[in-house]
């Protein structure tokens, strides 16, 4: 992602500065647990704790004769210590530094994902509340189905949103995990305490058995959650571009003044931000493919994975928190048409109630099969009337379908007039909202 486009908060974590700084951090907590075990003095590990630092200008230059990143910052380091730097990396292994390291990382910046997704949630959650009992149609296939209201729609996606925030709250615990197992895994230059006390130190859980790296199907799991998370608000973003279509003009992302939506021809106002939203999610479920194949690493490990990282774990933060703050004003700002929404739940001329007319005839006597017959065949004259472009309501305002079935002598030989005009009442539509509310927002 273009660098302007970053929020810093999150782009700030995955900064070669921020990446050596956790890498200090965990050097740090294991001098500290080496410390606690008797190894190394007070005064050396106080020397160490108060003075070690690095300089990322510096670790470049190692490491263009090095060829080795982690020696290259051990050696930065080093040369702003005296003697005690020999308890620096004491007992380690470069992933024991970098993939405890990593694990701080990821924390941090999933912690930040979760709160963006509460955020978006509360967004979510206000626009339902404000329209609950806002009608619109529902859709089958993209064809008209019967009333629902958009409130309903949005409860939908607050629910949907719960799931990711429940996975990405589980998946929090599975990769705050590290590591001070050695060059094998086997602890055999440092005791288990030592691990435990530097995970404790750095708020992570020690890994209950490792080899020479974390393994990565804690990274999968990441890569995959964040994956889902951003299919859905994709879905969401989908769904808004529709709703922005011309023909159907129901909602519309916000459209500010002095706004430009074409350079050729200036009526234009375009779903650009649910647009970009849509392409994004493309990126970050492309980044779980690598995560997935990191897992399979050649015996205790190989550095197969470590190119991939670079690459997928900064710009899959990245992106998803630009994606859901993105996303966060979209609906937060949307322009919502009820009276857009009435118009095209009238659109068909009251067939969006047949089902209530197919459900009446059976509890009248008539075999299930009679009674869809009854009721498709005054559908498919109304069909006919909307393909010739003629208007689907009489001069009184009644709509084309109910004309039509208070005519058919069939229909009216076992439901009163009464009965009919009762089937066209949004309000059983809508009667159970409420319940559905209660249940999705207790």
């Amino acid at each position: 992602m273009v660098d302007r486009y970053a929020r810093k908060e999150m782009s700030d974590k995955w900064t070669q500065q921020a990446k050596y700084q956790a890498w200090l951090d965990v050097e740090l907590a294991v001098v500290k647990a080496w410390n606690k075990l008797g190894l190394i003095p007070n005064t050396d590990s106080s020397k160490i704790i108060e003075n070690a630092s690095f300089s990322v200008e510096r670790i470049d230059e190692i490491e263009l004769i090095t060829k080795h990143d982690l020696i290259a910052f051990t050696t930065s380091v080093s040369e702003s210590l005296g003697e005690e730097s020999r308890w620096f990396h004491y007992g380690m292994t470069s992933s024991d530094t970098v993939d405890t390291a990593v694990a701080l990382q990821m924390k941090s910046s999933l912690e930040l994902i979760i709160k963006d997704v509460e955020m978006v949630m509360e967004s979510i959650k206000t626009r339902a509340i404000e329209h609950k009992m806002t009608l619109m149609v529902g859709r089958s296939h993209g064809i008209h189905g019967e009333p629902i209201t958009f409130g309903l729609v949005l409860a939908v996606w607050y629910d949907e949103m719960k799931r990711h925030l429940e996975n990405l709250e589980q998946t929090l615990e599975v990769i705050s995990v590290g590591q001070v197992s050695g060059a094998m895994g086997n602890f055999a230059h440092a005791p288990l305490k030592l691990e435990e006390y530097a995970c404790a130190e750095l708020g992570l859980k020690s890994a209950p058995a490792s080899n020479q790296v974390i393994q990565r199907d804690r990274y999968a799991r990441l890569a995959t959650a964040l994956a889902l998370m951003a299919s859905s608000i994709e879905k969401f973003a989908v769904q808004v571009r529709h709703w922005q279509r011309t023909e159907v003009y129901e909602c519309e992302e916000f459209f500010a003044k002095g706004q430009k939506g074409s350079s050729a021809m200036p009526h234009k106002r375009n779903p650009i931000l649910t647009e970009n939203i849509t392409g994004l999610a493309r990126m970050i479920r492309a980044y779980a493919i690598p995560a997935m194949e990191n897992v399979a690493l050649w015996h205790e490990r190989d550095i197969s994975h470590s190119s991939t990282e670079r690459f997928w774990l900064p710009d899959s933060f990245i992106t998803s928190d630009f994606m859901l703050h993105r996303f966060n004003s979209v609906i937060a700002k949307l322009t919502v048409m009820p009276e857009n929404m009435m118009k095209n739940l009238n659109l068909t001329g009251g067939l969006v109630f047949s089902q209530r007319v197919l459900l009446e005839l059976p509890i009248a006597g008539v075999s299930r099969e009679d009674a869809y017959r009854i009721v498709q065949r005054n559908a498919m004259k109304v069909w006919e009337e909307i393909q010739q472009g003629k208007s689907t309501t009489n001069e009184k305002g009644e709509s084309l379908y109910l004309q039509y079935l208070l005519a058919d002598d069939e229909l009216r030989s076992k439901l009163s007039e009464e009965q009919i005009r009762e089937c066209f009442s949004f309000e059983y539509y809508t009667k159970n909202v409420d319940r559905i509310f209660a249940r999705v927002f207790a």
